[in-house]
């Protein structure tokens, strides 16, 4: 039997449903019903490992290459260049066509049913509002849901899928406001539900997500314990200069890590080690080149932050991977103080969505918040602070778009 599969690809995780009985059903991958969107390709064995196996390869030293964050690359030039993984020329249409082959055939295998139409989730933006590359990126994910085995797309804002999948539990004349933070991007929208149907009223979104949050407090906190911001001695005289910062940049940014292990790279910090006034720490980058343990450092951030957003006593993240014992405290205060600037930037969104819909902030009965990320205090304090008297839910943070791709492949088949 061929039935539709909604899915939520998604930057840092994915996950998948279709509707049984009435209610959504969430397809399991490992026992869980999300799938890291992560990919390591083992050199030595030439396999392509996908998802939590990724992770667990990576975290273990295996020889190989790991990948995170590729729906950022969505839209741009990177996605159809060819580039040599296990002896083979892929490009990222390839390599994510991969990840959503496994989810499709995962969801048959459990199901016993053919999925052929995708229901998939999109962000509002996946760059920014009228950027020339948001219809490109639509269709280069397009491109991998049929070269992944679908016949047919059909694609679904994501947080108009949240809004379905809350619609029967908004009062009929409310209005309700979507905050939707992903792995690469934030999305707002106000939407009003009526004998069982979801109007939206306004989109917008932002290229800015968890991802950029892990960016914003690795660069702050941890690169400079790999010498960002230590001087360099002239080779040519007494003066000093302070260490480039384009490679910091890049070890801070998920999808850029894989690209840092070359050659050229680790002689450029080899020569800098050279000249270091603080050659401990640069030798600690070059550790990190040699050894590829930049996404190390990035789960180390990821879990860092979640830790200091709750509160924890001794938030820290943990380098062990790099130097035994070496940790740098992240209290909440300065999680709170780095991730400020993105407070404005959330504000402006929901203010802006309020534009676009012609309401003001008192309007909004409910607030509705999805994805992990939006638990960050950061997000939370800056949307009260535009809607103090609406009535905030985190009740379905992690499965709200999930479930509302599941109902939509009735609503949309």
């Amino acid at each position: 039997m061929t039935r539709a599969l909604g899915i939520d690809f998604g930057t840092s995780n994915s996950a998948a449903g279709f509707m049984q009985d009435g209610q959504p059903r969430l397809i399991e991958f490992d026992g869980q019903t999300t799938l890291p969107t992560t990919f390591f390709f083992d050199f030595d064995t030439r396999e392509t490992l996908l998802g939590e196996p990724a992770n667990i390869a990576l975290l273990e030293g295996l020889e190989g290459r790991f990948m995170r964050a590729l729906k950022r690359v969505l839209g741009t030039t990177l996605m159809h260049e060819k580039r040599q993984i296990l002896n083979q020329r892929v490009t990222f249409v390839d390599i994510v066509a991969r990840f959503l082959r496994h989810i499709k055939t995962t969801a048959e295998a459990q199901t016993g049913l053919t999925f052929d139409h995708a229901i998939s989730g999109r962000p509002v933006v996946f760059h920014a509002t009228n950027d020339p590359r948001e219809q490109q990126a639509e269709d280069d994910l397009r491109a991998c849901y049929l070269a992944a085995g679908f016949t047919e797309v059909t694609f679904v804002p994501e947080p108009e899928a949240a809004a379905i999948a809350d619609g029967a539990l908004v009062d009929a004349d409310g209005i309700g406001l979507i905050v939707d933070i992903g792995g690469g991007t934030s999305d707002f929208s106000l939407f009003q539900s009526h004998d069982g149907h979801v109007d939206i009223l306004a989109n917008h979104g932002v290229r800015i997500g968890g991802t950029d949050f892990d960016r914003a407090l690795s660069f702050a906190e941890i690169m400079p314990h790999l010498g960002k911001g230590s001087d360099l001695r002239d080779q040519f005289g007494p003066g000093r200069f302070p260490t480039p910062n384009a490679i910091y940049n890049d070890l801070a940014t998920w999808e850029r890590i894989p690209f840092l292990y070359t050659a050229q790279n680790q002689r450029k910090v080899a020569e800098m080690l050279k000249q270091a006034e603080e050659p401990k720490k640069l030798s600690r980058l070059a550790d990190v080149l040699r050894d590829e343990l930049g996404h190390d450092i990035a789960f180390a951030v990821e879990a860092g932050k979640i830790e200091a957003n709750k509160n924890a006593s001794y938030p820290m993240v943990s380098l062990d991977p790099i130097e035994s014992g070496l940790c740098v405290p992240l209290p909440a205060s300065t999680l709170s103080n780095i991730l400020a600037p993105y407070g404005d930037d959330m504000r402006q969104g929901v203010t802006d969505t309020l534009q676009l819909a012609n309401l003001t902030a008192d309007q909004i009965d409910r607030v509705i918040y999805v994805g992990g990320s939006s638990l960050l205090s950061v997000v939370t304090e800056a949307v009260r602070d535009v809607a103090p008297d609406a009535e905030h839910s985190f009740s379905e943070v992690f499965t709200a778009v999930t479930d509302g791709l599941a109902r939509a492949t009735e609503l949309r088949t």
